[in-house]
């Protein structure tokens, strides 16, 4: 039988961390769940002794502070056998997987070159919830600027957010999809290495996904495999959405170099902009943080 490891990353996730263990049996049916390991980022809640309590293969890893989403993962990847799974799921603690969710995103990896695997996310009312994305580009964060992100993601490939229903409704190869959820396969994770942790939080998948299709690997997305993610705090957290936001730019600077990296901050600062003139208050915050490139956030809230 396939061996799943799943890794939940919390920081004072108590109020949602129930109904995520409590889904995994059930979602891992047809697999063994040879460990569940909750990486925590210095919960000041009950978190890790409501996993601890949660009567199953629990593992609890104190990151020893508030360190992010990336450095969570690596210390939760970290304290597993590698040699003996056939995935690694990561997890937020705000997702509750659907019965049977787990056996397809493995059959994926079975397939040659596919290293990371999405579900098919929703909301808690049951509706799609976009969750996979195009490559950046300075083209695609103007047309999102022009017109935003919702739109540009239904004209095609015009916007980098993926939108419209009729291509969640078959599977296939993306550049990235959000963090929320992602089946690795341990052969990738040991050929693309640690998750980078000066994200911090935001950006931290999206270089992942793109450092592994460096090596060859590619992220697909199994919509058989169904989950339902609650949601973060960035779109109404004038910080959080900050910090989205910077990082993105900082991401796209690395990988293009400094000129092609001009351009794409201008864009999104320009975007931002008119969201912000529009009344947006975390786009008046993004603007902000990225006219103080020196203020650049670099610790999580405590």
């Amino acid at each position: 039988m396939r061996r799943v490891a799943v890794v939940i990353v919390t920081y004072n996730s108590a109020d949602v961390l129930q109904g995520c263990l409590d889904s995994l049996p059930s979602g891992a049916a047809g697999v063994e769940l040879a460990a569940v390991v909750v990486a925590d980022n210095a919960s000041k809640d009950d978190s890790t002794a409501l996993a601890e309590r949660a009567g199953l293969p629990v593992t609890v890893v104190q990151v020893g502070r508030n360190a992010g989403y990336a450095a969570a993962i690596n210390a939760g990847i970290a304290a597993l056998d590698l040699d003996r799974l056939d995935g690694v799921y990561v997890l937020n603690p705000d997702c509750r997987l659907r019965p049977g969710a787990v056996a397809p995103l493995l059959d994926c990896l079975e397939r040659p070159g596919l290293g990371i695997v999405v579900p098919y996310m929703v909301n808690p009312d049951g509706t799609l919830q976009p969750s996979l994305r195009r490559m950046p580009t300075v083209g695609r964060a103007v047309a999102e600027a022009v017109v935003g992100g919702a739109l540009a993601g239904r004209m095609g490939t015009v916007g980098e957010l993926v939108t419209d229903p009729r291509d969640y409704a078959r599977p296939g190869a993306f550049a990235w999809a959000t963090g929320a959820a992602l089946m690795l396969s341990p052969r990738m994770i040991r050929e693309v290495g640690a998750w980078d942790e000066s994200f911090l939080l935001y950006s931290e998948e999206t270089d992942y996904c793109l450092r592994a299709a460096d090596l060859g690997w590619a992220t697909w997305y199994e919509p058989a495999s169904v989950i339902e993610h609650i949601g973060g705090a960035s779109g109404i957290d004038p910080v959080l959405a900050s910090l989205l936001v910077v990082n993105k730019v900082r991401l796209f600077r690395r990988r293009h170099g400094p000129v092609r990296g001009t351009a794409y901050y201008v864009a999104v600062l320009a975007g931002e902009a008119v969201r912000a003139l529009a009344g947006r208050r975390t786009s008046r915050a993004s603007v902000v943080a990225l006219l103080r490139p020196s203020r650049r956030m670099t610790a999580l809230p405590q």
